[in-house]
């Protein structure tokens, strides 16, 4: 048979010879190229068939009348929908006419090779007559030689032993017994043909004898009982499941072609499965499955091969399909009404039991009950929880019940289960069932109750003792008073209250103090009894908690300072022992008014503020009183110490006050010595000028007395505020330190600087005053730090300094000077240059000339002993 196959779904030529035999092969179609996965394949010419491979065979003789037959092959697949047809065309083949050849032609006749055979074929199973013989093979070589034949092989000379043998003259291949293919398909042997004398005209053959298969096993189930589920109320269709047979026969033949069908349904109803008899898949034929009413289904089915004809062979299996449960069935209760009692103020005690009926599957999640209190159980006195043994409700009570408030409760019950409800076919949705519980509460006579069961009370820091900080009192439920009510605090708390047995007022027996060990934690929780007069008793609680008081002063952490020439403002932080809010954020005030004018405080943070001199104030020790204010109005009073000191770094001061020199100078044991001579030099010229000018007032002439100023610098805060005057004369008192007029914002202060034993010489030479003999004489009381306002300066240098100024104004004729009393610029430094003014004696200039011509040491030492 020439067969050709085509690509799928088109048309397949098969060329056949014009008489068929049965169950002849006409040729084979690629079915897989066209649909992958046929569940169903069928022949459209009952006189053919189609196997899975895609074999076509005939199914009886056949003769084919005309040139041409066509048929169509059909396939369908059942999951996807899907339908694919195939046309096979069937073409007689055309008989080969001899050709005559004359008698003079030569005759070229090609001599067949006898020593290559095709390979044998032997029906398995075979009847004999044994020895069967089933091929022969010979050399064209024997016509000139004596051939003898030999083999060896399976079968022969091996396993299988002795169930071939080949003779030696004449090359027969025999067969001794009968063979099953499914243990031995098909057999090589190597045959032999040798001369007597050995040698081997031929090459050794390598012969196949093939085992035809025979019909000889029936099939069989891969497994003795299939078992399969399937939800209840399941659409017609749904695959349950697959049978799977297998068959040892050889493999896409017919005796291997196996059609399944189902036999028997256990119960004998309505058949509710449909078998597919090329796939063995069951699929849901019955629409509606009620686990309730069956709930499983038992199959025989029976698989036959050779395409399920009545001569095949086949076997029977058993397949249980079991129907799963769904939630199709509602609970409902067996009693819509129940009663129930229970004593007020009883906790976790059941009071009832409520039961249900389901038709679901017992103990799967469709017939597990759940239950809810619907309606009646506002304050949650009530819960109800499953059995999971029993599947009832189990009521509880969880909170006390009050007698007095309620006598009875209803209460509605709601029942579910634990998976969703599923609404079978053709049914409706039903409602939720409900039933009703009434609970009687039963009276007993009860202990008093304390309103509330928890009091916090407050109490401040450090109160005293038997301050009365609240009250706390039962009631009788039965009676709603407190009448006959007693109260005491069981031994074995913390001590700081006590109660008053009859009125329950609450008062403190010890001062509350958070620093102390054991209120460190500023809370005690105190028992209290109450008492009844038929002795039954309630307890409560009362919460004391320490409110934090106002008790600490702020003080200021470090007081000691040292600030350098750089002038740079402290940081002064307070600290406070209380919490908040009496503690941060501090107000810092300076108590002393001399010591405000001359020192100021800048908040920097809620602890912290800087201190620093608000003018160019001397070097020296100041003790600073400073008032720390904390957020609750206490006032904590600091000394705060400041060394202003002339230096770079604090670590030079070591604890003295450095006085300004003229620049960075070192002072050595030669320039002390030079200061001392220097002083002595400066004090007798001043003698000397002093007297001069007093001897003058007679002669109008003042200029011996205009030269003490020589060698005064006056300091200036800035350009433009001081009228400097040559004829000012310097002051000095009988106290260690001088003064110096020093301008601050409005306010004109005088201070001292250091001078011993010379004091103010009136310039009519009449008495030795001082200036702090005059504030004596007007009875204000003389300052220890020598310092004085500038009216006190006025009121002591003006009637002096005035007839002065009149004197120096005039010149030899009498004549009025018009420079007298000039504001000069400043200029930066104090001027080298001596005074100009009308009051200046050529003369004295000349004698002083040698102050011109000291020594720079010195010159340095006077500037500095009269800067500052």
């Amino acid at each position: 048979v020439l067969s050709l196959c085509c690509e799928a779904c088109k048309k397949v030529i098969f060329h056949v010879p014009s008489e068929l035999e049965a169950d002849m092969l006409v040729g084979r179609v690629d079915l897989k190229e066209c649909l992958q996965s046929a569940e169903l394949i069928s022949s459209s010419d009952g006189n053919f068939k189609v196997l899975e491979d895609g074999s076509v065979y005939t199914t009886s003789a056949l003769s084919l009348s005309a040139e041409k037959k066509t048929f169509t092959i059909l396939l369908k697949d059942i999951q996807e929908q899907v339908q694919k047809k195939i046309h096979v065309d069937l073409v007689k083949e055309e008989k080969k006419t001899p050709k005559t050849r004359h008698a003079r032609d030569t005759v070229l006749k090609r001599t067949k090779r006898r020593w290559g055979p095709i390979p044998s074929v032997m029906i398995e199973n075979s009847l004999g007559p044994f020895p069967l013989q089933i091929q022969q093979v010979q050399s064209d070589t024997a016509q000139n030689y004596t051939i003898y034949y030999s083999a060896s092989g399976p079968g022969i000379d091996q396993d299988p032993k002795g169930l071939f043998y080949i003779e030696r003259e004449t090359g027969n291949i025999f067969a001794t017994r009968a063979v099953d293919r499914e243990q031995y398909p098909s057999f090589q042997i190597i045959c032999f043909a040798t001369t007597p004398d050995g040698y081997s005209p031929e090459v050794p053959l390598v012969h196949t004898i093939r085992i035809e298969d025979d019909n000889d096993n029936p099939p069989y189930f891969t497994q003795d009982l299939f078992e399969f589920c399937v939800p209840e109320n399941s659409r017609p269709g749904v695959v349950v499941g697959k049978v799977i047979a297998e068959d040892r026969d050889e493999p896409y033949t017919l005796h291997t072609t196996l059609k399944y069908r189902i036999v028997s349904q256990t119960p004998p109803i309505t058949p509710a499965f449909s078998l597919h008899g090329d796939t063995g898949v069951i699929s849901v034929l019955l629409p509606q499955l009620d686990r309730e009413l069956v709930p499983s289904y038992t199959l025989l089915v029976e698989v036959r091969d050779m395409a399920g004809q009545p001569f095949g062979l086949c076997t029977t299996g058993t397949v249980v399909v079991k129907i799963e449960d769904t939630n199709d069935n509602a609970p409902s209760f067996k009693q819509l009404q129940y009663e129930t009692r229970v004593e007020e103020n009883r906790v976790s005690v059941e009071i009832l039991r409520v039961s249900v009926v389901d038709l679901d599957e017992p103990g799967s999640p469709g017939s597990g009950a759940v239950y809810e209190i619907i309606r009646g159980n506002d304050d949650q006195a009530f819960e109800i929880t499953t059995d999971k043994n029993t599947n009832e409700g189990i009521l509880c009570v969880v909170k006390g019940l009050d007698y007095e408030t309620a006598k009875q409760r209803v209460l509605v019950i709601g029942v579910n289960n634990e998976a969703p409800y599923v609404l079978a076919p053709h049914s409706q949705q039903l409602s939720q069932s409900t039933c009703s519980v009434t609970v009687h509460v039963l009276d007993v006579d009860e202990g008093p109750v304390f309103k509330p069961c928890l009091l916090r009370l407050d109490v401040k820091e450090c109160e005293d003792i038997g301050t009365a900080i609240g009250r706390y009192v039962a009631e009788d439920p039965e009676t709603g008073n407190s009448e006959g009510i007693r109260y005491r605090i069981p031994p074995g708390q913390c001590n700081w209250i006590n109660i008053d047995d009859k009125s329950g007022e609450v008062r403190t027996v010890r001062v509350l103090d958070r620093d102390i060990g054991e209120m460190r934690r500023g809370q005690c929780n105190v028992t209290v009894l109450a008492i009844d007069r038929n002795g039954k008793t309630g307890t409560g609680t009362i919460q004391v908690c320490i409110v934090p008081g106002n008790k600490n002063f702020p003080r200021i952490a470090q007081t000691d300072y040292i600030m350098c020439r750089d002038r740079k403002p402290i940081c002064l932080t307070a600290e406070d022992a209380d919490e908040a809010p009496y503690s941060a954020p501090f107000v810092y005030r300076i108590t002393d008014r001399n010591l405000a004018s001359m020192w100021k405080l800048t908040p920097h943070d809620d602890n912290s503020w800087y201190l620093s001199p608000k003018s160019d104030i001397p070097y020296g020790i100041y003790e600073i009183p400073v008032s720390v204010i904390d957020n609750g109005g206490k006032i904590g009073e600091n000394i705060v110490r400041v060394n202003l000191c002339d230096c770079v770094t604090p670590t030079e001061c070591d604890g003295r006050t450095r006085q300004l020199t003229g620049g960075n100078v070192t002072l050595g044991l030669w320039a002390i010595l030079a200061m001392i001579l220097g002083s002595l030099l400066l004090l007798l010229i001043l003698i000397t000028i002093c007297g001069c000018c007093g001897a003058g007032v007679m002669h109008r002439q003042v200029t011996d007395d205009c030269a003490n100023h020589n060698l005064i610098i006056s300091n200036t805060e800035a350009p433009g505020e001081e009228v400097m005057d040559h004829n000012i004369i310097p002051l000095q008192n009988t106290c260690d330190q001088g003064g110096y007029g020093v301008k601050t914002g409005e306010q004109q202060t005088f201070e001292m600087v250091k001078g011993r034993g010379h004091t103010l010489e009136s310039v009519k030479g009449g008495g030795h005053q001082t200036l702090g003999s005059v504030k004596e004489a007007g009875g204000q009381p003389m300052m220890d730090t020598c310092r004085y306002s500038y009216s006190e300066w006025h009121n002591f240098t003006h009637p002096r300094l005035g007839e002065k100024v009149h004197l120096c104004r005039q010149d030899e004729e009498q004549k009025h000077s018009e420079d007298y009393l000039l504001s000069y610029n400043y200029e930066g430094k104090g001027s080298l240059a001596g005074s100009v003014g009308c009051c200046s004696d050529q003369h004295e200039e000349e004698a002083l000339d040698f102050l011109d011509q000291l020594e720079p040491k010195f010159r340095t030492l006077a500037e500095t002993c009269i800067k500052r």
